[in-house]
């Protein structure tokens, strides 16, 4: 484990007093730290202002009950989360996850990452995240209604275009919003388009907001194989999960001239030896709401279906060039890095909050292996949120084509500022250092311009 510096160890024992039971978050918060003590150094005004002690402390933490009513007519109850960490760049933004595992402590890693996500992308939007232990697998669309109707009753207090801007993340797609804003539309009596994103694109969405977290991730990796002179033409690719940001990562990955041999889900992974089809695959995962084993029964002989598999050990069978972990937290561990590193791989791109160990990513850093942070790879479908308002503000629609090359430019952007960034604190090629400062600084310098607040 890396020793913090002197000026920021005090600072992270408090978060760990405070924040106590909450490992994810320390995860996240130490991550950060052990960037910042030459930028703290650098400019002792941080350290007058207790900037890195309130960056810490979320401006507000909103728990609810959330009660509803199955199709059986038995009442459920699910508890409601939103962390409204930074607003000091702008209106707090991140997305609502549902899932069984959501706690207070995993909204706070989500809303802390996405702090400084949001800074790397020089858009005017804040730090936030939210969600429920609501599980919508196994759900009819009706009680998912009902849920987002009651989730939305008490949260509609708390947000506004102004204010704080939800999205969609982890069980969190085009359907729920529409429940969500629906019922906000309903109490509110107001059309607030820029109150949500990922609305629909018939009733204020934005093209490419789906695509954006996936296409984005590559597009960072892109930038990254680019220093070295290569890219994703030819290039054999891993990408982990099958949701939409993996769906999109595949996608991208494939128009760049990549082949991706694999992906996976909670319940194992499946090997393409041809390649992945993603028609097949957006066949079983969108359309009939599948697992990956029908793919393979669906793709015949050539590809494989490994139940419980992990997906770094195909790197052990095949030559892999770049992995692109798209699935969850904690996803890629130290043992799995060294796999990839020893058969070869060049770049690691993370789509997901934070999907390698603290192990895997030392491991990276302690190689030539190009690696980039879930907080610049991952920001495409923040960034695109951010679009999609720009839009409902202006009452404008613009065109696939115009949206996605705002979204390489914004990408490209966070690219330039993460290697630069890392150029001057004299560690060129470090992403990890680059992405903690230059989103820390900004965010840091804003604090200090709106005084102690």
């Amino acid at each position: 484990m890396t020793t913090l510096a002197p000026r920021v160890q005090p600072i992270f024992d408090e978060v760990l007093r405070r924040n106590a039971g909450e490992p994810e978050f320390h995860q996240a918060a130490r991550e950060v730290f052990e960037s910042l003590g030459r930028v703290i150094a650098r400019h002792p005004q941080y350290t007058q202002g207790s900037v890195l002690e309130r960056i810490c402390e979320p401006e507000r933490q909103i728990i609810f009950r959330v009660p509803w009513t199955d199709d059986a007519g038995r009442v459920q109850i699910n508890r409601g989360f939103r962390v409204e960490f930074n607003s000091a760049l702008g209106p707090y933004k991140g997305g609502l996850r549902f899932h069984p595992t959501v706690t207070l402590g995993t909204v706070k890693f989500l809303g802390f990452e996405q702090i400084f996500k949001n800074a790397l992308t020089g858009m005017p939007i804040g730090g936030g995240k939210g969600g429920s232990d609501f599980d919508p697998k196994g759900r009819s669309d009706a009680e998912i209604m009902r849920f987002c109707q009651s989730f939305m009753t008490e949260l509609y207090r708390h947000i506004g275009e102004h204010t704080d801007v939800p999205a969609g993340d982890i069980g969190v797609g085009g359907r729920e919003i529409g429940y969500l804003f629906g019922q906000y539309k309903r109490i509110t009596n107001r059309y607030e388009s820029g109150v949500l994103t990922g609305k629909g694109i018939g009733w204020g969405g934005s093209l490419v907001r789906t695509e954006a977290a996936g296409y984005g991730t590559v597009f960072f990796a892109e930038q990254m194989l680019a220093t070295r002179g290569s890219g994703f033409d030819g290039a054999r690719v891993l990408v982990s999960g099958s949701g939409n940001v993996a769906l999109n990562a595949i996608e991208k990955a494939r128009q760049l001239g990549g082949v991706v041999f694999a992906c996976s889900d909670s319940s194992g992974v499946v090997y393409d030896r041809n390649g992945l089809d993603l028609d097949v695959l957006r066949e079983v995962k969108e359309t009939r709401r599948g697992r990956l084993a029908d793919y393979a029964m669906l793709r015949g002989a050539a590809s494989e279906y490994r139940a419980g598999g992990n997906i770094w050990s195909i790197a052990a069978e095949t030559r892999i060039d770049v992995a692109l972990p798209c699935a969850t937290q904690n996803e890629l561990d130290g043992d799995d890095a060294a796999l990839l590193i020893e058969n070869g791989v060049s770049a690691v791109a993370e789509g997901a909050n934070m999907p390698s160990t603290p192990d895997a990513v030392r491991a990276f850093a302690e190689t030539t292996v190009l690696f980039a942070p879930g907080k610049a790879a991952n920001a495409g479908g923040v960034a695109t949120s951010a679009l999609e308002m720009q839009q409902n503000a202006s009452r404008d629609s613009w065109s696939f084509e115009h949206t996605e090359d705002r979204l390489s430019d914004i990408m490209r952007g966070i690219h330039e500022r993460c290697a630069e960034t890392a150029d001057e604190y004299g560690e060129p090629g470090n992403y990890v250092l680059g992405a903690n400062i230059a989103g820390f600084s900004r965010v840091a310098d804003a604090m200090l311009a709106l005084g102690v607040i």
